[in-house]
């Protein structure tokens, strides 16, 4: 489900499970061990990619809705694991977005240093009201101290999927290029990171960082039963059903 490649003391972490990445409880435990393992087998930066077209379907809603409570909760607390993963990590993380992220993409990548989106027609964005899930706050907070507190109410409350070119506006990605090149010129950004003085970097980013490490720093104190009771509010029920019919009907 992971395509791992080096570039030097970069190491690339392709989301490679077809056909649109949903995040899965074995996807999300498999990604929390490569970027632990990237940073152990010396990487001094990390690529998060995903397949051309496609960053992220985000939560892999179909097989989340085959599980019992107790199966749900195991989930988000992976999910939430995984995001502080990104967080926690030791070395700058840039998330190459090569395609569509909405939901649980989205949510990845704002946990990354940097984010670099593919231009054209593709869509980013927290669209959880749209499918009846609450945003809770430790993701809000996420998206509020990359877009600002205003916007990102705008973008949360809505459930909007934008297009690149408004995501760079309003500043939830850094940067727009081709999609063959999105991978690329995360590296390159990355490469100008290492190449300067190490200890100075890695402090200044640990210090700007510290409210998302702080905010993950013990995954079972955010609440997660909270927001499995709302996965399981009637409403959020029958959207996610209603989701589920359209997707087979694509099929």
């Amino acid at each position: 489900m992971l395509n791992l490649v080096k570039h030097d003391a970069i190491t690339e972490v392709q989301l490679a499970r077809p056909p649109v990445n949903a995040l899965n409880l074995e996807l999300l435990r498999a990604l929390q061990a490569a970027l632990t393992d990237a940073v152990k087998d010396g990487a001094r930066g990390i690529v998060l990619s995903g397949t051309q077209g496609m960053f992220s379907a985000g939560v892999d809603v179909p097989a989340l809705l085959t599980r019992d409570r107790a199966g749900v909760r195991e989930y988000w607390r992976e999910f939430f694991l995984t995001c502080a993963a990104l967080a926690h990590s030791t070395v700058p993380v840039v998330a190459a977005i090569t395609g569509h992220s909405p939901a649980g993409g989205a949510v990845l990548s704002l946990f990354c240093d940097y984010r670099i989106m593919a231009q054209g027609a593709y869509r980013i964005g927290l669209n959880e009201v749209q499918v009846g899930l609450i945003a809770p706050d430790c993701i809000q907070m996420a998206l509020r101290r990359v877009v600002g507190a205003y916007r990102a109410e705008r973008l949360l409350v809505s459930g909007a999927l934008i297009d690149a070119e408004q995501a760079l506006a309003c500043g939830f990605v850094d940067e727009l290029t081709t999609v063959e090149q999105v991978t690329t010129r995360a590296l390159h950004w990355l490469g100008e990171v290492l190449a300067l003085p190490a200890h100075a970097m890695l402090e200044t980013r640990l210090i700007a960082r510290a409210d998302l490490i702080d905010a993950y720093a013990d995954v079972d104190a955010l609440p997660i039963d909270t927001f499995v009771d709302a996965f399981f509010h009637p409403q959020t029920q029958a959207t996610l059903q209603q989701l589920v019919a359209r997707l087979k009907k694509k099929d």
